[in-house]
């Protein structure tokens, strides 16, 4: 189970507590266990600081506190704050990054099942495509990605395997495996009933909560080879 360990201090000098995390970061690299930080400052009281810690479990999260490079930073965090900081302990019970919700709604809600009501809930008006396979901007907008997702969908009963999603900042990044059955036009290629598997990735960019851009990478070529559209 997920950890969490949250530090509510107070300090007039985080450009030193700052360089301190940066040092201790260097010094455990290799031997510590932490997975994410991220610190967040009071908007109402300018010195006063959260930090969020997380760690794979608690188990793992005792095998950090137990370094020597832990215990030393400990000792000169405490000389940099106001008073002593103050510790909470969690068990993460739910972890949900909504920005992965709305780029898994793209491959598998709209893409994969086709409903395309939802394209005005995920994906902003002014929605922009880069995709290996389109030219020019006839896939940007709404409407765009309907015309885009229905050819595919014209041209091939799929679905999407997400065998790894990554979020950072505004851009969420899926790794998928691709299995269809050719069974309409595609490109120029009459219907081969071929069964026919790629794989790629989709980086959505989301702004306001919906897709305002995104990257598709994929194996055109390898696709092209299947159907017979080149020599294998």
């Amino acid at each position: 189970m997920t950890f969490v360990q949250v530090i509510d201090y107070e300090t007039t000098r985080f450009d030193e507590m700052n360089a301190l995390i940066d040092r201790w970061a260097e010094q455990a690299s290799g031997r510590r266990t932490v997975t994410h930080t991220l610190i967040g400052r009071d908007r109402d009281s300018k010195t006063h600081y959260v930090d969020l810690v997380e760690f794979p479990s608690y188990e793992e999260a005792m095998k950090n506190s137990q370094l020597p490079e832990t215990d030393r930073m400990f000792q000169e965090m405490v000389a940099l704050c106001e008073g002593m900081p103050t510790f909470m302990n969690l068990d993460v019970v739910r972890d949900e990054y909504l920005n992965k919700l709305v780029a898994t709604r793209l491959l598998d809600e709209i893409a994969a099942r086709g409903n395309f009501d939802a394209i005005d809930e995920c994906v902003a008006a002014d929605y922009v495509t880069h995709d290996i396979m389109q030219s020019g901007d006839r896939g940007n907008g709404r409407e765009g990605l309907r015309m885009t997702m229905g050819m595919w969908r014209a041209a091939f009963d799929f679905t999407f395997d997400m065998t790894r999603q990554i979020a950072e900042g505004d851009c969420v990044t899926t790794l998928w495996d691709w299995k269809g059955t050719h069974k309409g036009e595609f490109m120029g290629v009459a219907p081969t009933g071929r069964e026919v598997s790629m794989s790629g990735c989709t980086t959505c960019r989301i702004e306001n909560g919906q897709i305002a851009e995104d990257w598709w990478y994929y194996d055109a070529p390898g696709l092209m080879r299947q159907m017979g559209m080149t020599p294998g």
